[in-house]
């Protein structure tokens, strides 16, 4: 199933009035990612906000919903973002490490994983990773699964 097909079906049987959302996939494991929100385990990212700056991309917002992809680009759930904000890398605090569910856990896995994802990441747009660099930390609840 595509994004289109499971949103369709999504405000079919729920009767949805909103019109928009988003469709992607999590970047650094885009299966096991998505497994982990289907198992509850995994309610939050953390995106390099310079790369929306770059991209000239509107920041996520509560109420915003997405469908979420696999690496094949078919259509796993949805997700209603709950909460969005802004601090520097080295502000993200343990229980946002926790909410993205990957690893142990804990921060200092967190924090391991992502200084090795943003850093390519920001080297793939000309930009360097420091932990000054503000992320944009999104909370979020599973919606709809097939």
């Amino acid at each position: 199933m595509n994004a289109e097909q499971m949103w369709n079906k999504f405000v079919a049987e729920n009767q949805v009035i909103e019109t928009e959302y988003q469709s992607w996939a999590f970047g650094a494991a885009a299966d096991e990612l998505a497994e982990l929100v289907l198992r509850g385990i995994k309610t939050g990212t953390a995106s390099a906000y310079p790369l929306y700056e770059k991209e000239n991309e509107s920041l996520p917002k509560k109420g915003d919903y997405s469908v979420i992809l696999n690496s094949k680009n078919e259509a796993v759930c949805i997700i209603k973002t709950t909460k969005v904000y802004i601090v520097p890398f080295r502000e993200v605090r343990g229980d946002h490490a926790g909410k993205e569910g990957e690893g142990d856990g804990s921060l200092e896995y967190w924090r391991k994983v992502h200084v090795e994802f943003f850093s390519k990441c920001m080297a793939e747009a000309g930009k360097l990773f420091d932990e000054n660099m503000p992320v944009v930390c999104e909370e979020f609840e599973l919606v709809y699964k097939p």
